[in-house]
């Protein structure tokens, strides 16, 4: 009897010793970190014996496409050591301790190998090495106490999928060698690892049909291996769409729930280009800050009345015009005195929503800050919330329509803020025939098709102006937004003198500095850059094609847009403009 005792013992604690699925992933995830260090380990080995260029560069090649086994759990639990893993080779300016950090990790290393290694980096390369090994060391420790679930395991798969679309065959994150469609050929691969996982001993509907959408990713990636001809509008459609959708389903069939969190892109979103796959209150950051249709209705009266300014002879509308998708026609807004100009280029309200800072200079974090700060300035509207909340108190209409938007029915500076910040968010809901594109919805012409294939490759827009919201919000995780340094000229041909994000922050990476906006609707926008200095989209593509200010000659060693020459044909430039008017909303059609 015993013996029986001791027999069920065994197997009910062999049982209880049985690894969940999410404990497997974490032990794949740990292997791949083991054989990445041992990568990086033989690279700097390689560079310490002097090996050929040929060596050192296919031994770098070998350890970037390791971390892309571990990018997809290290993005998700680990970003910050990920960034300095792999992130961009540019400085970033720490604001809270006003200091400039240098970059690090693979894409500084890339280039100190690529396109020619001169062993006169020798020294400067093993330094770099020795960080990332650092980092790597970093990474490994701390990974040892992520605890996965699984529901964050297929969260992150699909947004490992994201990813790919967005900064992997982009370019984004292999600037140099543009390795970009092998690599992503490796994090199909990592998915599809995790994913194998989940079926052992699961009945899953839709397994094989994902399993499929898989293989036939490896296999288009592997035979269409050419980064400026290889067709990103099919992948897209055909591979990265269906197969976040299968994923999404296999979730759901395996009775893993969605994570509850509010974010950009939402946790039920099961593409990137679902309708309503962004979430603008998540961007809105408080939870009194919370849109209504209440609060809309309000802001819409209050962004239309010159009550706002300080003499009521401007509104909010006099320089955001609807049928110019909110934007004026001008070079530079007519200032409150209706003579000069103030300072930079009126832009776009449409869409804006979708982005962490506000203003070419990114002075602002929120909406609602926007709109006073625009109120207040003097060149602007002069006006005084204050002031305007006293005037609006003798309204009867406006003391009802704060009745109803708020609960108190206060009207006060923060109601007015809020009201306007409601009702610009109201102006963030895309529509445009590039939505229907990814929707299935409509087709393109050929000429809008290869103008896509174009902007998220060979004329690298999309590494700036990320898909889908083409402004500088980065994805997947959507949660900051960037600034670039692009060199733009004055109408007399020389350097703009507007010093942009440096004046807040008076960091030398800064000067010349700004938001990366969006191109929803940009064909409405013009004229176009924060000085208005281009007329028509085809100034702007060339601006771009001679390679930013410093193709044009000035002296700009701090900007961020690649200064080599795009090469664009005259019939690429008519494809790219084709594709950018894709992305014009229908409303402002019809309107």
């Amino acid at each position: 009897m015993k013996k029986i005792y001791c027999l069920l013992f065994l197997i009910a604690f062999a049982a209880c010793q049985k690894k969940s699925k999410h404990q497997e992933v974490n032990e794949i995830f740990q292997s791949d970190i083991t054989l990445l260090i041992e990568k990086v380990a033989k690279l700097k080995y390689s560079v310490q014996a002097d090996s050929t260029e040929a060596q050192i560069q296919r031994q770098f090649l070998e350890a970037h496409k390791s971390y892309k086994k571990v990018e997809m759990i290290s993005e998700y639990y680990l970003p910050e050591v990920s960034k300095s893993i792999n992130g961009p080779a540019i400085p970033e300016f720490e604001e809270n301790d006003k200091v400039t950090v240098p970059p690090e990790g693979f894409q500084v290393i890339e280039e100190l190998i690529f396109p020619e290694y001169n062993k006169k980096s020798k020294k400067e390369l093993l330094q770099e090495l020795g960080i990332l090994s650092a980092n790597l060391i970093r990474l490994e420790k701390v990974s040892n106490s992520t605890e996965l679930t699984d529901a964050h395991v297929f969260d992150a798969m699909r947004l490992e999928v994201y990813r790919i679309i967005t900064l992997g065959i982009t370019g984004f994150d292999s600037p140099v060698i543009l390795n970009s469609l092998p690599e992503a050929s490796v994090a199909l691969e990592t998915i599809e690892k995790y994913y194998n996982v989940y079926l052992e001993n699961e009945s899953v509907s839709n397994s094989k049909a994902v399993l499929d959408i898989l293989e036939k990713g490896k296999k288009y990636l592997k035979t269409n291996s050419n980064f400026n001809a290889f067709d990103r509008a099919y992948f897209i459609k055909e591979v990265l769409n269906p197969l976040s959708k299968g994923l999404f389903k296999s979730q759901t069939e395996l009775g893993i729930p969605l994570l509850k969190e509010q974010r950009g892109l939402k946790v039920t979103a099961q593409t990137l280009f679902d309708a309503a796959a962004f979430d603008a209150e998540a961007f809105s950051g408080f939870p009194d800050y919370k849109t209504t249709p209440e609060k809309i209705a309000l802001g819409k009266k209050l962004f239309n009345d010159p009550v706002l300014s300080g003499n009521n002879t401007r509104s909010c509308a006099s320089c955001h015009h609807v049928d110019k998708a909110f934007t004026d026609g001008l070079e530079r807004a007519v200032a409150l005195d209706g003579k000069s100009m103030i300072q930079r280029n009126t832009p776009t309200l449409t869409n804006i929503a979708f982005q962490r800072v506000f203003f070419a200079d990114s002075r602002v974090s929120y909406l609602e800050d926007q709109a006073i700060a625009v109120i207040r300035n003097e060149n602007e509207m002069h006006g005084s919330l204050e002031k305007s909340a006293l005037a609006i108190k003798k309204n009867h209409e406006y003391v009802k329509e704060f009745a109803k938007a708020f609960p108190k029915g206060e009207i006060n500076e923060f109601g007015i803020k809020n009201a306007l910040a409601s009702y610009i968010r109201s102006l963030s809901q895309y529509d445009s025939k590039f939505d229907q594109y990814m929707q299935n919805k409509a087709t393109f012409t050929p000429d809008e098709k290869a103008g896509f294939n174009l902007f998220a490759g060979k004329a690298k827009c999309a590494t700036c102006h990320f898909i889908p919201l083409t402004n500088g919000t980065v994805p997947p995780n959507f949660n900051r937004s960037e600034s670039e340094i692009l060199g733009v000229p004055n109408k007399n041909k020389k350097l703009d003198g507007d010093l942009g994000k440096f004046v807040i922050t008076q960091a030398a990476i800064h000067k010349y500095s700004f938001k990366t906006p969006t191109i929803r609707n940009i064909e409405l926008t013009a004229p176009y850059m924060h000085n208005g200095v281009y007329k028509t989209l085809e100034e702007v593509i060339d601006f771009y094609n001679e390679g930013g200010g410093l193709g044009l000659g000035f002296n700009l060693p701090n900007q961020t847009l690649p200064e080599d020459k795009l090469n664009l044909t005259d019939q690429e430039k008519k494809q790219l403009i084709a594709f950018m008017k894709t992305l014009t909303d229908k409303k402002y059609l019809r309107e």
